[in-house]
């Protein structure tokens, strides 16, 4: 059978950890944390499966530990083995009392080391012996062994106990531990045919073996027709799993991801156990989801036979025998989903009824479908290819004949040129000789002008540099001019702008300040005046107890306190209504506050991110990070794209409502929602882009979170970049307020 990557790293673990997971189960059992001893004579084994665990005499429970404790099976990780060698270290230390009283009669005392050590010597000479012999009997075909490609059975256990149909490691697990168990209750014969079974199986079958692990094609599944209908995708059902009833009466089991790697470490590679809830809470069936393909199928029917050779499958989950004990499973088929209880409804939410058959018919279909548009597509482009051949030739023929017209010209043109050259050559020479007798005599006339020419340029030169200065410096101050200008205008603008907001601002501060003091005080006398009320109507009540004396001055007093009663009562009303006056005012004043710290937001989005107050978008991406891990797959301009593309995925996967990788937790007594780290796409992100990009995708779901939940769109929040907090609109009101003197002063200077 195939085992999982965690099982692979156990089986390969070093002495060093198998002697410390040893010493650790050891300390455990000495301490009394794990409990061996049931009853005088009957023990358990507390490193085996719940479901599995049963009640041992003690050479049977100090076989079976031996047993798994030097198996040779990968199924067995490096910790069950050590936990059942602390077992027998145990079972021979410090309970061996126990385990005399449990041996037959008439059987040798182990404590009497003479004859003890006498019979270890003869019964190894035996066995040595009658190992080479089962062995070669084995060799001889003398004994069966092997059933078909995947089951074996043992021909040295009885016939009543011999177990039908084992699995190659199984049957090699069962051989081991027989051969290599200390229990007295085995002869030295038997041990040596378990011995030499070993032998056999590791030698001899080791091909059969490894044949009988899961390939994930349809011929290696045994025990299920092609046309048993099963639900898919591949769903195995377990039931009457552990629960108790939890202090509000709600029944509560073991979470999904236990179980599930439970069956992972057995080698059945589950996707997923989904545990079933009712009304009641857990009811003690879930299910268990396996891959969709071939593979996933042959996991689900060993999942199915490894419980059915428990005697744990669904034929004895069925049966009316008595009460059941342990965890019960099977493959979900028709029968299953067509049920009509709880595991039936989720079995038809989840999946189908099919047939292996339907699902080849289905696979074959789609890769026909896959070769015949394979086979268009190849046609197609064979097309064409002989049509860019064609092209090809015609244009390397019409390009033959260009280069051939291009020779000619090319030949007549040097040679035209040729032709130009000599007559202008004769022309330059006839040209040249008029030229020297010119010039000869234009040398006389430019040095009389040369000698007028200083003269002038001495005079002029000082006038020329004195009228350049000038008009550089008129240029330069007409544009600083009209610069300062543009920027005065601005300047005043935004002056009194800001002036107007910081106004604004303050007055609306300062009003709403005095609406809360007018509101605490009307609070006050509101309180004040229901106290008085509900005094005048306690007077009233005794002022009417005391009508009946007939006190005239009594109903004077009551008159009065009717009277006073209706009175406050007025006030009453009137204070209520002014109080939702007030209210209507403060609600409107809170939306003209929010107004403003729209426009003040809208207003420092153009300044630049260095100031102390500015405005931040909440829930904005990073893209540093993964620009830095592509770099270290591809070149810089590959890597800016693969950046893009991933950094626009995840922006999309942060908008979207429905992934919410959040958990709540308990701190300081508070419930609070933190970033899940196990989150498959945050677990799959660190993986591939490393911890830096994971942590840019954690901090926008926060910022997300906590500013726009339901929206989950980037926002714009003003923000006190020195402090690290959203800033009050005090605080920007006075950042304005400031620069605005800054640059009035720097202006004025």
């Amino acid at each position: 059978m195939d085992h999982s990557s965690d099982e692979e790293i156990d089986a390969s673990g070093s002495d060093s950890e198998m002697e410390e997971y040893e010493n650790e189960a050891y300390e455990e059992l000495k301490d009394g944390k794990l409990r061996v001893k049931i009853s005088d004579e009957s023990f358990a084994c507390p490193f085996c499966p719940q479901r599995k665990r049963q009640a041992y005499l003690y050479k049977d429970l100090l076989q079976h530990a031996t047993g798994v404790g030097k198996s040779r099976s990968e199924k067995r990780s490096t910790k069950e083995k050590a936990n059942h060698l602390a077992l027998v270290k145990y079972l021979e230390k410090d309970i061996p009392a126990a385990g005399s009283t449990s041996q037959p009669v008439g059987e040798t005392d182990p404590h009497s080391d003479c004859s003890h050590v006498e019979k270890i010597d003869v019964s190894q000479s035996e066995m040595d012996n009658c190992e080479d012999k089962s062995y070669e009997e084995l060799k001889n075909g003398n004994h069966q062994v092997k059933i078909s490609d995947e089951t074996f059975t043992c021909p040295y256990c009885p016939t009543k106990k011999r177990k039908r149909d084992y699995v190659y490691h199984d049957l090699l697990q069962h051989a081991t531990g027989v051969g290599k168990s200390l229990s007295e209750k085995r002869t030295a014969k038997e041990k040596a045919d378990h011995l030499a079974l070993v032998k056999y199986l590791e030698k001899d079958l080791a091909a059969a073996g490894s044949s009988s692990q899961p390939a994930g094609k349809t011929e290696n599944l045994s025990g299920c027709s092609q046309n048993d209908k099963f639900v898919w995708p591949w769903t195995g059902i377990a039931v009457n799993l552990p629960t108790r009833r939890a202090e509000d009466g709600r029944f509560v089991g073991e979470s999904g991801s236990k179980f599930r790697d439970e069956l992972k470490r057995r080698g059945f590679n589950p996707t997923r156990v989904h545990p079933l809830w009712n009304f009641r809470g857990h009811s003690g069936t879930a299910i268990v989801e396996f891959n969709k393909d071939w593979p996933g199928l042959h996991n689900a029917i060993s999942f199915e036979k490894a419980y059915e050779a428990d005697q744990q499958g669904k034929k004895e989950w069925f049966s009316s025998s008595g009460e059941k004990s342990g965890i019960y499973c099977w493959v979900a088929r028709a029968d299953d989903y067509n049920s009509n209880n709880l595991i039936g409804e989720h079995l038809r939410k989840i999946g189908d009824v099919r047939t292996i058959s339907d699902l080849i018919e289905e696979e074959a279909r789609k890769q026909d479908k896959l070769v015949s548009n394979l086979t268009n597509v190849i046609e197609t482009k064979n097309r064409h290819l002989k049509e860019m051949e064609l092209r090809c030739s015609e244009t390397s023929a019409s390009l033959n004949i260009l280069v051939q017209e291009k020779e000619k010209l090319l030949h007549a043109y040097n040679e035209e040129i040729r032709k130009i050259q000599t007559g202008a050559r004769d022309h330059f020479q006839k040209i040249l000789n008029d030229h020297e007798k010119i010039k000869s005599q234009l040398e006389s006339h430019k040095k009389e002008l040369e000698m007028r020419g200083s003269e002038l340029e001495k005079r002029e030169a000082k006038n020329e540099s004195d009228r350049q200065i000038l008009s550089e410096e008129i240029e330069k101050n007409a544009v600083r001019n009209s610069s300062l200008d543009l920027a005065a205008l601005e300047q005043q603008k935004a002056d009194e702008d800001v002036l107007k907001l910081a106004e604004d601002q303050k007055r609306q501060k300062e009003e709403l300040h005095k609406r809360i003091i007018r509101l605490e005080k009307q609070l006050d006398a509101k309180q004040a005046l229901e106290l008085e009320i509900e005094r005048l109507r306690g007077a009233l009540n005794v002022m009417k107890h005391m009508e009946d004396d007939g006190d005239v001055e009594v109903l004077r007093k009551m008159d009065v306190i009717i009277k006073s009663l209706r009175e406050k009562e007025g006030e009453l009303n009137d204070l209520e209504a002014l109080n939702q006056t007030l209210i209507v005012r403060e609600r409107k004043s809170n939306d003209e506050l929010q107004e403003a710290r729209k426009e003040l937001i809208n207003g420092l989005k153009e300044i630049s991110n260095r100031a102390h107050i500015g405005v931040k978008r909440m829930g904005e991406l990073d893209s540093k990070p993964f620009l830095e891990a592509m770099k270290r797959k591809y070149n810089n301009e590959e890597a800016e794209d693969r950046a893009s593309e991933i950094c626009s995925l995840w922006e999309e996967y942060l908008k979207d409502p429905d992934w919410h990788p959040f958990k709540v937790v308990m701190i300081d007594g508070k419930h609070q929602e933190i970033i899940d780290e196990d989150d498959e796409k945050l677990s799959r992100l660190r993986d591939e882009m490393g911890d830096e990009a994971c942590m840019s995708v954690t901090a926008s779901l926060i910022q997300v979170n906590e500013y726009n939940p339901s929206g989950r769109y980037i926002i714009s929040e003003l923000w006190n970049y020195k402090e690290g907090k959203k800033a009050t609109l005090g605080e920007g009101v006075s950042f304005l307020l400031n620069r605005w003197k800054a640059l009035k002063r720097k202006r004025e200077g």
